[in-house]
């Protein structure tokens, strides 16, 4: 007991001292900005400002946490998140399960699935604007406009910006999480998968009860980095709604705060507002990947 005690010990001294390069980069990489916008956060920086910062401690936390509107943009950000990750959760899972089985035509299909994410994003997301809000006169403009003012009248202004950024985020970040989550079903030894069958005939079944079960780290992760690319999806929203905030999402406000109202101190403390988030998001993820000694996986 004390040899594996002290064996284990050793290896994990082994993997921080393998490890302590990396850390040592990202330290330099990331400690710097993200400690220089926590302290920005703190102060009144702008450049339209004669002198130098003030220190204003949690002042713009408390103006946004005051801020009606702060509220309102948190709320459209969430939903956007929680939509598009349930939805590319969905597809994605699809795809997998679609690829994961050989059939005539399989490569074509990979190819036809990864495409949107392997694709650049500056320039599908110019053909996703020029079809959606075309901005010409079109074979299909009409309709695409009819469509719009629809949308619009029925759930208010910016409904269709909000629509159109959100079936973009969808079709791309689906095809991610379906290649994703395929490598983790390669990666399940086929032996289960034939036991499955033996104890249940219903497809659905065996997907609930051993599938999901054994993919479950993969689609925590999936999960979080699905979060991540909707919170941090500034440029596509931008380009989308041709760099107008026809929607209140957190990026796009702080963007504009920070590039057009040059209220460095401002932007800074609304894009750490949604941090404590991101961390109980990631608890969560991480304690389902990765659950304590002694609890089923």
């Amino acid at each position: 007991m004390r040899a594996a005690t002290t064996t284990r010990r050793r290896d994990i001294q082994l993997a921080y001292l393998l490890l302590a390069p990396t850390l040592l980069l990202l330290l330099t990489v990331l400690a710097y900005p993200v400690g220089w916008e926590v302290w920005t956060s703190l102060t009144d920086l702008s450049p339209l400002k004669d002198g130098p910062p003030a220190f204003v401690g949690l002042a713009n936390y408390r103006a946004f946490l005051a801020d009606p509107e702060f509220w309102r943009a948190a709320a459209v950000t969430v939903v956007y998140a929680a939509v598009t990750s349930v939805a590319k959760l969905a597809l994605g899972t699809g795809f997998a399960l679609l690829l994961a089985r050989p059939f005539r035509g399989r490569a074509l299909v990979f190819l036809a699935v990864f495409l949107p994410w392997a694709y650049p994003a500056s320039v599908s997301v110019i053909g996703w604007y020029w079809t959606l809000s075309p901005p010409i006169p079109t074979a299909y403009s009409v309709l695409m406009g009819n469509i719009k003012y629809a949308v619009d009248s029925a759930f208010g202004g910016g409904a269709w910006a909000f629509v159109s950024v959100t079936l973009f985020n969808i079709w791309r970040g689906s095809s991610f999480i379906g290649v994703f989550l395929l490598a983790g079903i390669n990666a399940i030894p086929p032996q289960l998968f034939e036991c499955a069958v033996l104890e249940s005939k219903s497809p659905w079944r065996r997907f609930w009860l051993v599938t999901v079960p054994l993919l479950k780290p993969f689609f925590a992760l999936a999960v979080f980095l699905s979060l991540a690319m909707a919170f941090a999806d500034l440029a596509n929203v931008w380009m989308l709604t041709g760099g107008r905030i026809v929607f209140p999402v957190i990026g796009t406000h702080a963007y504009w705060l920070a590039i057009r109202g040059g209220q460095f101190g401002a932007a800074s403390a609304l894009s750490l507002m949604l941090v404590p988030f991101f961390l109980v998001v990631l608890l969560v993820c991480f304690r389902i990947f990765d659950p304590p000694e002694g609890t089923g996986a």
